[in-house]
């Protein structure tokens, strides 16, 4: 009878353990990896004779001209550019169809990185401005003046129709210019840009060369001159090198992009938010401390009760590094960001977090792992449909070239993934629907490689899952 006993229990555990096993099968079979295959080629920056770098002709004429959100609701616009001859004018001359022209009197600001001396950074910030109105403004007053114009978003609302496109971790490669190339004919047509970190990527060549940070903006200024691009600060922008005597961190990045930080009551102008028609968008710094008591862990847990789901439906986060990531780059780099604030993102029910960092594609189903601690062992994500999804789009290009090594099997909570540079739109229609596409540099302008009908976690939290369930 003991050895009848022992042969029943030593079967038990095998069926245990092959249930197991067969179970973890199951949680690790994950959703979709891109068969697409496209050319491994090493992406190769721009030479700086390239026509996108091409200085504007006339003495000290403006360049490097950019744009960006001026307060927290879309009435105000921040102008930026450099003048290299002298300081020049600080002033923004500008109007619409319906008023008269007006000025605006800006700042001027210059800095050095080791060896190199920046030219004259302008900021000026336009206020008061109407909502859904065009606008011509006209920079250089006094020598080489040149114009452009922009667009103000809708008053915002519930139910306002607006379309972001997502950019992150441009450079200013061959592949970048595709990119920006492939963003600009999408005839999805982007009203303002979400740019997820790693702008000029100037901090990987000798001497961190700022001289890559005039030609970064120089290439982008055909877009961002004439629609607003909403900053967040990356790994490339923090610019600490102390081996050359440069130990204030983000120098560059702050001195050339301003963002309407204290309109948020943000100390700092690595983390803020802007309402912008139908949807509430929060940036957060990957790269400031985030940990409890700091000043961007109190200021995101002040934020977040203040936004209001019946005026803004939509909400958006945007932070460098992703938490959740299947490529062996970077894995794991958000995982004490993750902790310490998944839980807020889940209780608030933001519809989806997008981040950069990682060179490739990537989106998750709509996953959560609040509920381990270092004693329950429940540590697999699992499906929360109180969560956001996760979207990483570090795929604009950069000198670095494709992250091509994923992890294998694919995760259950990845939904798609792909190795390819690309852009994407998020199309809000109203408070309840959203449809969000990915566009790889590869495919006709109007095609999307990886699409998502979003349903409002506020309104409509209905499961929109897109792997087979």
């Amino acid at each position: 009878m003991a050895k009848m006993g022992t042969s029943s229990r030593v079967a038990a555990a095998i069926v245990v353990v092959l249930g197991i096993v067969l179970s973890l099968a199951v949680v690790c079979n994950g959703g979709k990896t891109s068969s697409f295959v496209r050319k491994v080629e090493k992406a190769v920056d721009m030479p700086l004779d390239s026509d996108v770098f091409k200085v504007p002709p006339g003495y000290n004429a403006p360049q490097q001209v950019h744009i960006t959100q001026g307060d927290q609701l879309g009435k105000a616009v921040i102008v930026s550019w450099v003048t290299v001859e002298e300081p020049g004018s600080n002033t923004v001359l500008y109007w619409s169809a319906y008023s008269k022209k007006q000025k605006s009197e800006g700042k001027v600001t210059t800095y050095k990185f080791y060896n190199y001396t920046s030219g004259y950074i302008h900021h000026t910030t336009i206020r008061n401005l109407k909502f859904n109105t065009k606008y011509y403004y006209v920079v250089g007053i006094g020598h080489t003046e040149r114009q452009f114009w922009f667009i103000t978003p809708p008053e915002v609302g519930p139910d306002v129709p607006y379309t972001f496109g997502l950019i992150g971790d441009l450079g200013q490669s061959f592949d970048s210019n595709k990119t920006l190339t492939h963003y600009e004919l999408n005839p999805q047509k982007g009203q303002a840009v979400l740019f997820v970190g790693d702008l000029s990527y100037a901090d990987i060549h000798p001497n961190h060369d700022n001289v890559k940070w005039d030609t970064w903006g120089r290439f982008t200024e055909r877009s961002v001159a004439y629609q607003p691009w909403i900053w967040t600060a990356g790994n490339h922008e923090i610019d600490f090198a102390p081996e050359l005597g440069e130990t204030k961190p983000f120098k560059p990045y702050t001195h050339r992009y301003h963002v309407p930080y204290k309109a948020s009551q943000s100390t700092a102008p690595f983390w803020y938010s802007v309402k912008r028609a139908s949807a509430y968008i929060i940036v957060l710094s990957s790269y400031s401390a985030y940990g409890k008591y700091t000043p961007q862990n109190q200021w995101l847990g002040k934020e977040l009760p203040k936004v209001n789901r019946s005026e803004t439906p939509w909400l958006i986060v945007l932070m460098h590094s992703p938490w959740y990531n299947s490529y062996n780059y970077h894995y794991m780099e958000g995982e004490t960001m993750r902790v310490m604030y998944e839980t807020w993102f889940v209780k608030y029910k933001v519809d989806v977090v997008f981040a950069g960092h990682v060179h490739a594609y990537e989106r998750t189903e709509r996953i959560s792992n609040v509920a381990y601690n270092i004693v329950n062992g429940i540590c697999i994500p699992v499906k929360d449909q109180s969560a956001p999804v996760y979207i990483t789009i570090g795929d604009g290009g950069n000198l670095e070239g494709l992250a091509t090594n994923m992890t294998e099997p694919q995760p259950a909570y990845s939904a798609y993934r792909e190795a390819s540079f690309g852009h994407a739109t998020f199309d809000i229609k109203n408070r309840t629907h959203a449809y969000y596409g990915w566009h790889r540099n590869q495919d006709g302008y109007a095609v999307t490689a990886d699409s998502m009908w979003f349903f409002n976690r506020y309104y409509h939290p209905v499961d929109d899952s897109t792997s087979a369930q």
